[in-house]
């Protein structure tokens, strides 16, 4: 029997792919603008930012997504108080859909698509690397990446654009119908998983142990770190000294406190052994890592 084939007509598609960057930036940062050929999708991970563009002035909060067409000028701005991060895909896409994006540029994005946002961050961590020296504005594939991560990287981005547009244009009957996160909290251990975390981020400078957590959350050690494990990709502890030290990160480019006060804001024992603990995670110490945001930005791919 002969089966015919049906042709799939593709809706939005990313043809390629210019930078992608995890910024960490100052309370006073300021980058006075520019304008490309290509579309910029512009997140605030955490903190606020403000943004000028040829199509009026922004004010981005925390789970904030704004788009920048081509050839449109923008520029951006630390408000002086909160240091921002913020997380830049740069792209070409030739579909007539993506216009849609001309006109309905700001979102403020719902749980689901949240959740989006972070396996498109994984996956840039997944995919790509360092380049060779002088390269820092190119993408690189990242020597040993799990198998597909390019591809999963693009396919969840193509997921965020069609959901954003559906969203868009929410009179019709379409319901948009995406892959479930890993974290969602429709499942009872994603949900119990979210909880140690918030737990954890709350009362980061009394150090709860791993027996404290599993004591006030009514879990067994191992199948903690079994959660912890699949659903964040390390140990608790491992997790708990990011929280540290991502906190230690914000409190340095707000520049509220020295850092003997932040080592003790943080449960640290000596502001030695948090200068140690700092340099151990982000191959540099504190004081480096604060004369670094003068000169822009701090890392480019999440991690």
């Amino acid at each position: 029997m002969d089966f015919p084939r049906y042709a799939v007509t593709p809706s939005i598609v990313i043809e390629k792919l210019i930078t992608c960057y995890y910024f960490e930036l100052a309370k006073n940062y300021l980058y006075h603008g520019e304008k490309h050929d290509f579309w910029e999708l512009f997140y605030v991970d955490k903190g606020e930012i403000l943004i000028d563009t040829d199509c009026g002035h922004f004010h981005l909060k925390q789970g904030d997504l704004l788009f920048h067409e081509p050839n449109e000028f923008h520029n951006a701005k630390s408000n002086g108080k909160i240091a921002p991060n913020v997380f830049v895909i740069t792209f070409e896409c030739a579909q007539p859909a993506i216009q849609f994006f001309q006109t309905t540029k700001l979102f403020h994005l719902n749980d689901m698509q949240r959740s989006l946002l972070k396996q498109i961050m994984q996956e840039s961590v997944n995919a790509f690397g360092p380049g060779p020296k002088g390269s820092k504005a190119r993408l690189h594939p990242r020597a040993n990446a799990p198998f597909g991560s390019e591809q999963l990287f693009v396919n969840y981005l193509e997921i965020l654009l069609i959901e954003l547009i559906r969203e868009g244009y929410a009179h019709t009957d379409i319901k948009p119908i995406v892959p479930q996160a890993p974290a969602s909290t429709d499942h009872p251990q994603a949900s119990t998983l979210d909880q140690v975390i918030a737990y954890m981020e709350r009362y980061v400078a009394q150090n709860p142990t791993l027996e404290q957590l599993c004591s006030r959350f009514g879990i067994g050690r191992t199948q903690l770190s079994i959660l912890f494990k699949s659903g964040v990709g390390c140990g608790v502890i491992e997790y708990m000294n990011r929280v540290k030290i991502d906190k230690a990160k914000t409190f340095i480019r707000e520049e509220e406190y020295n850092l003997t006060e932040i080592a003790e804001l943080l449960g640290y024992s000596s502001v030695h052994y948090f200068s140690r603990q700092f340099k151990k995670t982000t191959g540099m110490t504190p004081s480096e890592y604060g004369k670094m945001l003068s000169r822009g930005f701090s890392r480019n791919i999440p991690g």
